[in-house]
């Protein structure tokens, strides 16, 4: 059972961590490099918040969506749009998107290591037990556990019951028959950018709560997020979800019962077999 919860709180933290990137490459077909350097920004902006004004990181994500959304919108209006005009094909795209994202990734780390330093940083906020089935678990990790849990329920419902959302759905399963509906595809690919950036800023806010961090540890959250997003189906919020607790699962039970120095390999090794056995995702459906 501690293996369980654990697993699951891990879990819903992973899904925060990949949801923006899932709408991201899903939608607007662009592979963000940078995701995790989003993240870290908005840890930092949770942080400095706290230690200077006392301001609780879950008021602060209501500071930090919509600048997120703002400046994630602006790099892609700026600096991946004219990317997506001059591509021939989705390859293309790709490997440009890349490129940019790559480089834009160390930008956003020199940015961050100017205004704040190298240097880690963390601070303490719900850092109390609480009991769960007999065993103890940090308030501050189950709140961002319950975020977590309402943010991917929210963005489900939304994508799937409004009007706004399906066109996004449209979007991230055909670009070219999405046009032939009316639908402005490259409006939406800038929204669905931006919003996937908020999503992911709001991500870093709440488990800065928790978690030590500093300006070069962007990195590792992309590659988790990375992982997630292949092993649940590009553009799928259930797949990322499930692809989430699966992974958090997996690296709680390697850790608890063999080393805890092994969870990234159980991590990778988990993606190597879902890209060998299932590389259309959880709930992907194999190419006719």
């Amino acid at each position: 059972m501690d293996i369980l919860i654990t697993g699951l709180i891990l879990g819903g933290t992973y899904a925060l961590i990949a949801l923006g990137l899932n709408l991201q490459y899903g939608v607007s077909r662009i592979m963000n490099l940078a995701n995790g350097e989003m993240l870290v920004i908005g840890a930092f902006v949770a942080f400095t918040l706290f230690t200077v004004g006392q301001v609780s990181p879950l008021l602060t994500i209501f500071l930090v969506a919509p600048l997120a959304y703002v400046l994630n919108w602006l790099i892609y209006r700026i600096m991946l749009r004219p990317l997506v005009n001059r591509a021939k094909n989705r390859g293309m795209l790709e490997v440009d998107a890349i490129l940019t994202t790559f480089g834009l990734s160390f930008v956003m780390v020199g940015i961050m290591i100017w205004a704040f330093g190298g240097d880690y940083f963390s601070y303490s906020y719900l850092a109390r037990p609480i009991v769960i089935f007999g065993d103890n678990f940090g308030l501050n990790r189950v709140v961002a556990f319950l975020c977590a849990a309402v943010l991917c329920a929210g963005l489900f419902l939304w994508l799937n019951v409004s009007r706004a959302g399906m066109a996004i759905r449209a979007v991230a399963v055909s670009p070219e028959n999405a046009r032939l509906v009316g639908i402005d595809v490259p409006k939406l690919s800038a929204r669905a950018f931006a919003l996937g950036g908020a999503v992911t800023a709001v991500g870093g806010a709440v488990i800065s709560t928790f978690l030590t961090l500093d300006a070069s540890t962007g990195v590792m959250f992309t590659m988790k997020a990375l992982i997630i997003v292949i092993m649940g189906g590009v553009g799928d919020v259930r797949g990322t979800i499930l692809a989430a607790l699966v992974l958090g699962i997996g690296e709680t039970f390697v850790a608890s019962v063999i080393d805890p120095g092994l969870t990234l390999v159980a991590a990778y090794a988990l993606f190597i077999l879902i890209l060998l056995f299932r590389p259309q995702g959880f709930f992907g459906r194999k190419p006719t």
